[in-house]
């Protein structure tokens, strides 16, 4: 049974963090396309996910890469893999 879930493939996500301003945590956006079937109409979406940094290494701005993981708390469910693109800095 171990290795069974060993085996399960995570699914990862990329996004650009939002909020930085929880301890552990940071709030990243995914933005997605699609086309709507009735109209043919091109349709932008996002969403919102709370991901945990142990670290806190991630800061507003950074392209991030997060997968699922079980449960953390209430509203968290994923975890940071790494940074892709670090914010500009100024």
């Amino acid at each position: 049974m171990n290795k069974v879930m060993e085996n399960k493939v995570k699914r990862t996500y990329i996004g650009t963090v939002i909020s930085d301003k929880m301890d552990k945590t940071v709030v990243v956006k995914t933005d997605r396309t699609f086309v709507q079937k009735e109209f043919s109409k091109t349709m932008k979406s996002s969403k919102k996910y709370k991901v945990d940094d142990p670290q806190g290494i991630a800061s507003v701005g950074d392209i991030v890469e997060f997968y699922e993981v079980s449960p953390i708390s209430k509203t968290k469910y994923m975890r940071l893999k790494q940074i892709i693109k670090p914010a500009a800095k100024e």
